[in-house]
């Protein structure tokens, strides 16, 4: 049973035993800061306009989230920087971290959900419990950390646990909602469509991956292990921004075809994951593009030949020209 009346272990450098757990803290780093390098990397090699909530969204969270968290836990258990610089770094990370995994979720919800109240709902929701639980947090943290009282001890442990279960419960319901657009979708989708079904698929497994990966958190935070789960969290993070990068660009493609039936030869022209110079990915909000959209179709299942990368116009160009052009 933890004593939430002691304070979390290794706020002020980790003096434990155990060999295990200091090498998982430096494995579970070293992931996360590996996944945000290779991110970052891909998110400039993918996109052709740095603009939208989704591109500044994905960036933010890798540069200001996840590099910050992962190296400031690092800083603080092994003792390698001021306690100030680590929490500080550890607070940004945090603030960007965390909030921003959601708002890369809401940035797609838009392709799947037509619903403008279920839109401004999860939009809400991000907003007001970042305000109520980012802000008592970074009070009680740095509290912890230079007053050094049992009130202040009792409460961050309250508050870490009741943040995490808060913020897990937050990406549940939003995992949620893609699942049972997904499996809407699903149901409106022929057979034969091959490509479709899979990137719907590939959706909902991520999905399911989030909410798997948000329950590991809990598990380890509420069983005491404070210096994993603070390491753990950012190469969760990462992991998860990776996944949503991997299979949310790909919803793009996917609403402008919802209801055009492609024949076989266009769908195997269609890029795979997640291969930097043949991903399909929107740059802003899938604009609308009134000369290529049928009559009936609502503006959100359109995109421009703007939004798409410099690979996927090649693709399609083609399709748009009165020429005979051939892609070598």
């Amino acid at each position: 049973m933890v004593n939430l009346s002691n304070p979390p272990d290794g706020i002020w450098g980790y003096h434990g035993n155990s060999l295990t757990i200091r090498v998982l803290m430096i494995v579970f780093s070293s992931i996360a800061l590996y996944n945000a390098i290779e991110l970052f990397i891909l998110l400039f090699l993918t996109f052709t306009h740095y603009r939208g909530l989704y591109f500044w969204a994905l960036l933010l969270s890798v540069v200001l989230g996840v590099i910050p968290h992962a190296i400031a836990y690092l800083l603080e258990f092994f003792s390698l920087a001021p306690l100030w610089l680590s929490l500080t770094l550890s607070t940004i990370g945090f603030y960007v971290m965390v909030p921003g995994q959601s708002v890369v979720l809401y940035s797609r919800l838009h392709l799947v959900v037509q619903n403008p109240r279920i839109l401004r709902f999860v939009l809400w929701l991000i907003i007001v419990d970042a305000v109520l639980l980012l802000i008592p947090t970074t009070v009680l943290t740095f509290s912890t950390a230079y007053v050094k009282t049992p009130e202040f001890f009792r409460g961050y442990n309250v508050m870490e646990r009741m943040q995490l279960a808060w913020f897990c419960v937050q990406e549940i319901v939003i995992s949620s909602i893609y699942i049972s657009e997904t499996v809407k979708l699903l149901n409106m989708m022929p057979d034969k469509d091959r490509r479709r079904t899979k990137i719907m698929y590939e959706l909902l497994t991520i999905n399911f991956v989030i909410i798997l990966l948000d329950i590991a958190l809990l598990v380890v935070e509420y069983v005491g292990l404070y210096p994993l789960q603070t390491t753990l969290k950012p190469m969760v993070y990462s992991i998860k921004l990776k996944l949503e990068f991997g299979v949310l660009g790909k919803l793009v493609a996917l609403v402008q075809t919802h209801r055009s039936q492609p024949t076989s030869s266009e769908q195997e022209e269609y890029p795979v994951f997640v291969d930097p110079t043949q991903l399909t990915s929107d740059v802003t909000h899938a604009a609308p593009m009134e000369s290529r959209a049928p009559r009936g179709m609502p503006a959100w299942n359109t995109v421009s030949m703007e939004s798409l990368s410099t690979s996927e116009r090649r693709i399609r160009a083609p399709t748009h020209s009165n020429e005979d052009m051939h892609p070598s």
